[in-house]
């Protein structure tokens, strides 16, 4: 596994030949984390891989009063599910290839419960599924359940009877990582991403209406972020951590 990464760091993903029998697992605390990885999902997607995502909590507290009638846990959590479906059609991700946990938070709209029972809920199916490789959210965050799939995946990795390679997506709440990993992309990449990311309604709107931004802009300012500091040509990458 590791042999597929060697060489001076950042390594750029277009450039290495990995082996396209390899399956793909995202990892997403939340409805969209898997959005924000977009454009590499899209690479191994267009390379012929298997992609599958877990969606481990519904992420009801990401949702405005204002924009969910009734303003339930149910209904918020049901349309941010609905909101990841139609970005999932809009990447052309099967439905079957799908799963929505909803893992017990620990108070209305919370964060994710961090017990065995949860873990070995989310544990069994990835194990289940055996991926090559996972895409996660980084450990050193400041959402919680950002960090709690960082520290799970650190105990899937003790189990898995086969090595996998973990891709640790830098995000807004990202405090520091390295850049092991990065894929570079343009405009038209971009206006694709921007896209689908708008596909969850319910966080550009709380964007614009918190921040003066879509979650589109927000997104996609990390980008344009890495793609300076990696002193590239390209005006957007996604950046990752390597971890094994």
């Amino acid at each position: 596994m590791r042999e597929f990464f060697t060489g001076p760091r950042p390594l750029r993903l277009d450039r290495l030949d990995l082996p396209r029998t390899w399956r793909l697992l995202v990892a997403a605390p939340h409805p969209d984390d898997f959005d924000a990885m977009g454009v590499t999902l899209r690479h191994f997607r267009d390379r012929g891989h298997e992609i599958r995502l877990h969606v481990l909590s519904s992420s009801a507290n990401g949702v405005e009063d204002s924009f969910c009638d009734p303003p339930t846990e149910e209904a918020k959590a049901s349309l941010r599910e609905a909101e990841q479906r139609e970005s999932c059609r809009f990447f052309e991700l099967p439905s079957e290839s799908v799963a929505f946990l909803r893992l017990p938070v620990d108070s209305p709209g919370g964060y994710i419960i961090d017990s065995p029972f949860a873990y070995r809920h989310w544990a069994d199916l990835a194990l289940r599924d055996a991926p090559e490789v996972i895409l996660l959210t980084h450990g050193n965050d400041t959402n919680p359940d950002h960090r709690l799939a960082f520290r799970w995946w650190l105990a899937l990795s003790r189990e898995m009877p086969r090595p996998a390679v973990a891709f640790l997506v830098r995000d807004p709440k990202t405090i520091a990582m390295r850049d092991d990993l990065f894929l570079p992309f343009d405009e038209r990449a971009a206006a694709w991403k921007a896209e689908m990311l708008r596909f969850h309604r319910s966080q550009h709107q709380r964007n614009l209406n918190t921040r003066g931004h879509g979650f589109d802009e927000r997104i996609l300012r990390v980008n344009r972020e890495n793609a300076r500091r990696l002193g590239i040509e390209e005006p957007y990458a996604e950046s990752f951590e390597i971890a094994f």
